[in-house]
């Protein structure tokens, strides 16, 4: 009996041991990543974009609500696919695992290749021009200053990313709640504003005064600006496998993050009318800082420097969660085998944190990035789509799977019909930047026939990529993790009784 004790407790002790992902993203934790993650430069950057489309207040501010209320929707369907495929990856995983690895591998080239180290890029040099905006007040700040800035953010939280997973964890909490007094001081500054009777902007009769005829297609191209505001409310999924009691905590978060972000930039929104006129917001590039400089006065100094704090974090939330993208990739053998692997002590996916930051990096140096705002948000809105129509056909091919939570189908039908009028107005609207969006994500079909498909390649190529994979492995002390059963039981239990 005693041996026996000891081979329980021996094999209990190697179960500890075991190199995978750790659980450390608890609720608040959870909460933050989806905060962090919406709240970035979005909030100061698409105000410009939203009402120049919608062409008036009022309308600009219902694109606003409606923006958000169209990702709880998403973010509810979300929850459901969490729970039942418990991957990390989020879309990519899903889709994967519902339409198969043409469509998810497609999904994953553009994310890998276009929306996520944009996005990043965009959010890096936001924080590099309001660093620097305080040295460099009557004029824009020099343009390689701002790339090395921003390229010195960048490559910092890769290393704290790579180091340890609680530290990048605390960056997101500790960044998160300084993202939201920034938007709070705003937020009160600007009712101030309005308790003081400055609100002309925010009265109906001016508020629906419309610049331009609004027309559908550039309704929809304001929502395609908000959406970039608000991308990042689904990279909770990204990290399923690493959240602590995910069937409860990844719904909770959803719920309380998404609502809060949604009230927080409405509220922005109108603290930025009370105190600017439509025209003054259009010709601002820094529109948080030309709100301090109105209302602040001693004290302007503070608003760029809470939009950096904002936007670091943003940048160490997309890095966190982009990279488990690509480490969810490359464990279903649609990227490099390499970029599967974790780092020995850290249980870190150091080789897919080093190719996000590169890939980012590379954005930086090839010139302006905003111009790419609108492929992102129309390829964002492109996988949302079909990742919410995976859910509908999951719901019809196998109705036995196992589902803890399980939403309204009016929700995932709501949520299609806004996406298919939304991506068949911009369409018309917008006809060369949706076409180009959607000529890159066609490019990865190519590359997934020659990449993974063909499995019978020339050995010289099997012998490269093996050699490349041990230099790789030795240069970031990485290897394959070990799998937790646990993980797969929802799917594959259900799988025996469908």
């Amino acid at each position: 009996m005693e041996d026996a004790g000891k081979k329980k407790k021996k094999k209990d002790n190697n179960n500890d041991d075991r190199v995978t992902l750790k659980k450390e993203i608890g609720l608040w934790s959870a909460c933050a990543i989806i905060i962090g993650n919406i709240i970035g430069s979005g909030i100061f950057v698409s105000p410009k974009g939203v009402l120049e489309h919608a062409g008036s207040v009022g309308l600009s501010l219902i694109v606003w609500v409606c923006g958000g209320g169209i990702c709880v929707l998403g973010s509810m369907c979300y929850a459901e696919l969490g729970v039942t495929i418990p991957k990390s990856g989020g879309d990519y995983s899903y889709v994967t695992e519902i339409f198969g690895g043409l469509v998810g591998f497609l999904l994953l080239w553009s994310a890998v290749l276009i929306m996520y180290p944009t996005t990043l890029a965009v959010i890096a040099l936001t924080f590099a021009n309001y660093v620097l905006q305080p040295a460099f007040h009557n004029c824009l700040p020099p343009y390689a200053a701002t790339r090395l800035l921003a390229t010195i953010c960048v490559l910092f939280l890769t290393w704290v990313n790579c180091s340890s997973v609680r530290w990048a964890t605390r960056i997101q909490d500790v960044f998160t709640v300084g993202k939201l007094l920034a938007l709070g001081l705003i937020i009160v500054v600007g009712l101030v504003q309005i308790g003081r009777g400055y609100y002309d902007a925010l009265v109906p009769s001016a508020a629906f005064e419309f610049r331009q005829d609004p027309s559908v297609g550039q309704i929809a191209l304001a929502f395609l600006q908000a959406s970039f505001a608000y991308s990042g409310w689904n990279f909770l999924n990204y990290v399923t496998e690493e959240i602590v009691n995910p069937r409860t905590n990844l719904p909770r978060a959803i719920y309380i993050s998404i609502p809060l972000v949604t009230l927080v930039y409405t509220m922005t929104n109108i603290a930025y009318f009370s105190s600017m006129t439509p025209e003054e917001l259009l010709a601002s590039n820094a529109v948080a800082v030309t709100f301090g400089e109105k209302l602040l006065g001693m004290f302007s100094w503070m608003m760029p420097i809470s939009v950096a704090l904002s936007t670091f974090g943003g940048i160490n939330g997309y890095l966190f969660t982009s990279s488990r993208l690509c480490f969810s990739g490359a464990r279903e053998g649609h990227l490099p085998y390499l970029l599967a692997m974790i780092h020995l002590k850290n249980c870190t996916p150091i080789p897919a944190l080093l190719v996000c930051c590169f890939a980012t990096i590379l954005i930086l140096c090839i010139g302006e990035t905003h111009n790419l705002i609108n492929y992102v948000s129309f390829i964002n809105y492109l996988s949302y789509g079909v990742t919410i129509a995976g859910l509908l056909y999951l719901r019809k091919k196998r109705p036995g799977l196992a589902r803890p939570i399980k939403v309204n189908l009016l929700i995932p039908i709501s949520y299609m019909v806004f996406w298919a009028v939304l991506l068949c107005f911009s369409l018309y609207s917008e006809p060369v930047v949706c076409g180009l969006g959607m000529v890159i994500v066609l490019t990865g079909v190519p590359v997934y026939f020659v990449g993974v498909w063909w499995k019978n390649k020339p050995k010289w190529i099997y012998r490269l990529t093996e050699r490349i994979t041990y230099v790789g492995q030795k240069a970031c002390y990485v290897m394959f993790p070990q799998e937790d059963p646990a993980e797969a039981e929802p799917l594959t239990a259900s799988k025996a009784t469908d």
